[in-house]
């Protein structure tokens, strides 16, 4: 199914114009035990819904930014490159 991912750079353009970089995460304490960094690099929740996701825009700007997607519809609510969303 293709649908259009808002690039904060570039526009909307096709979902094939980027390559998917995984589930945004917050990444374990730098004293986690090791089980916790592979549980971290390895499992996803790729839950029915919204969810914030990496994505790399390779036949454009080539620069990585964040969308916010219904995995469900694929529309995508919103898009950033990383550190210009303010909490």
């Amino acid at each position: 199914m293709s649908f259009l991912i808002p690039c904060p750079n570039c526009g909307n353009r096709s979902v094939y114009e980027f390559r998917f970089g995984g589930e945004v995460q917050a990444p374990p304490t730098s004293a986690a035990p090791p089980g916790d960094w592979q549980k971290h690099r390895f499992n996803r929740v790729n839950a029915a819904g919204v969810q914030a996701e990496w994505w790399f825009h390779r036949s454009g700007c080539r620069q990585w930014m964040q969308a916010v997607r219904n995995t469900v519809s694929n529309e995508v609510l919103e898009s950033f490159l990383p550190g210009d969303k303010q909490e």
